[in-house]
């Protein structure tokens, strides 16, 4: 019987206690590979492509490089490395931002750490966690824009993108959206790669928040 391949996990948070505490709780879990923790972001360019993380959690507040400007640098580097926000911080500007530099979740501190533990197994399988006061926010922001009558934009995409879009949008894992269409998880990933490039888009929460602001689905 093959064993499921362990998750890459790496830690960026400046707070001492918290950063040692999340070692520990990273290293006893046994579905996860503990690959580095880190009190800032600064040499992330060298660090990235040596430890090769799968999900990596990003505090905002670190002395120099903010976990938002190295969000958009992880992506660049590692386009298939999930990053989770990890912070205290709550302002929509800030959970904007993260998500357009490719955040692939966004967690509040307060989070219990088996709930942490989780949202790194969805994000590795192709989900996007929130904190559920954050998931709030990102809703009541689109139901406050004022309608608009205009056409969809034109972003070319198949219907068979569109359906896998759509998917997405239920916050369906890769495994299930292969499932779900009878085709491979390579074929998922293919076709996400395609929607990413259309929509012009980092992330898989970036592709849904703008499949909801330009109705992209019925």
């Amino acid at each position: 019987m093959q064993t499921e391949q362990k998750i890459r996990i790496l830690l960026y948070e400046d707070n001492r206690d918290l950063r040692e505490g999340m070692t520990f709780m990273l290293k006893a879990t046994p579905t996860l590979e503990f690959v580095g923790a880190f009190p800032d972001a600064g040499n992330l360019e060298m660090q990235i492509p040596g430890l090769a993380p799968d999900v990596i959690l990003m505090d905002i507040d670190m002395p120099g490089r903010s976990g938002i400007e190295a969000t958009a640098i992880v992506k660049a580097i590692r386009p298939q490395a999930q990053v989770l926000i990890l912070t205290v911080f709550e302002e929509e500007e800030k959970i904007f931002s993260a998500i357009r530099n490719g955040a692939a979740g966004y967690l509040l501190k307060r989070t219990p750490p088996s709930e942490i533990i989780d949202a790194i197994h969805d994000a590795q399988q192709g989900g996007s966690p929130m904190t559920s006061s954050i998931a709030r926010k990102v809703l009541q922001f689109f139901q406050q824009q004022p309608p608009v009558d205009q056409p969809k934009p034109d972003y070319n995409l198949s219907s068979r993108e569109l359906d896998i879009l759509k998917s997405l949008m239920k916050g369906h894992s890769y495994k299930l959206i292969a499932d779900e269409h009878f085709i491979s998880m390579d074929t998922v990933r293919s076709h996400i790669r395609h929607i990413y490039e259309k929509l012009q888009v980092n992330s898989k929460t970036e592709a849904v928040l703008k499949a909801l602001k330009d109705k992209l689905t019925d």
